[in-house]
């Protein structure tokens, strides 16, 4: 464990990048043999966005590094922070510790507050406007957003007193699962219903793209399922039934448009409308 721990502390910008670059590569394929839907989309034009904002969120994380170490040097220092009453405890449960607390606030309590406070929910629209949910759709961020998050992240890192190697081994198994529970996947029902109950499976994820409420504001974990058990948000619908998008934002080319989503934020809301478009 604490080989893992020394090399996620000085892990290369290049291997980040593969990791990011090899999740979307493996899922891209897999979602090409057992797809949940068949969409009926160019698989290449459907992405350009979605890597466009994983560029800008890559740049802006990369921009902002510097602050993410500086905090977590400082607490390690200082001894400051909740891993502070585990200190006498294996590495393994402190890993274990570190890994379920950065996931509830950098990721559980960021999407509730962002579906909650209103000027952050029009910046996470950007996220939840794909009308073809794939692994691609998991770093569809607004560059505010990217910025949100990563206060989250910064709060968690001095709450928690979690170290650098810690920190970025979190950020790797985020980015992965991530892309797999967005992943246009279909897993036998069983299967992904099992993993629901320890993390988040591609089904449960799915049902948050519903484009009605009360199911967009509903299974907001990212790593762990347990946030959305413990705190009453969680919710189960038919895969059948799941329909991507969102109500107040139904046009499909506004949504695949660059500049149209880099705006979307600051437009007023539209009708909520019904999404004609159901999937099979």
């Amino acid at each position: 464990m604490e080989n893992i721990i020394q090399y996620f502390e000085n892990i290369p910008s290049l291997h980040r990048s593969i990791i990011l670059i090899g999740g979307i590569s493996f899922f891209w394929i897999i979602e090409g043999s057992i797809p949940l839907f068949k969409f009926d989309y160019k698989k290449w034009n459907h992405a350009i966005p979605n890597f466009f904002f994983t560029l800008t969120t890559i740049v802006i994380n990369f921009l902002l590094a510097f602050i993410l170490i500086n905090a977590s040097d400082y607490v390690v220092e200082n001894n400051f922070g909740l891993i502070s009453l585990i200190n006498n405890s294996s590495i393994a449960i402190k890993i274990i510790f570190c890994i379920f607390l950065l996931d509830f606030i950098g990721a559980y309590l960021a999407h509730y507050v962002e579906h909650k406070f209103k000027p952050f929910w029009m910046i996470h629209l950007v996220h939840h406007s794909d009308h073809n949910v794939d692994t691609t759709t998991a770093n569809r961020h607004h560059p505010f957003e990217s910025l949100i998050r990563f206060f989250f992240t910064l709060l968690a890192v001095l709450i928690v007193g979690a170290p650098i190697g810690y920190v970025m081994l979190y950020q790797s198994l985020s980015v992965v699962l991530s892309q797999f529970n967005h992943a246009n996947i279909k897993l036998p029902k069983t299967i992904d219903n099992i993993i629901s109950y320890i993390i988040v499976s591609p089904d449960m994820h799915k049902i948050h793209h519903h484009y009605r409420l009360p199911y967009t504001d509903a299974n907001y974990g990212n790593i762990f399922s347990i946030w959305d058990r413990i705190f009453g948000t969680y919710i189960n619908l038919d895969r059948k039934k799941i329909i991507y998008g969102v109500d107040v934002f139904p046009d499909e080319k506004k949504n695949s448009n660059i500049n149209e989503l880099l705006k979307q934020p600051f437009q007023p809301y539209q009708k909520p409308t019904v999404i004609k478009k159901y999937l099979k």
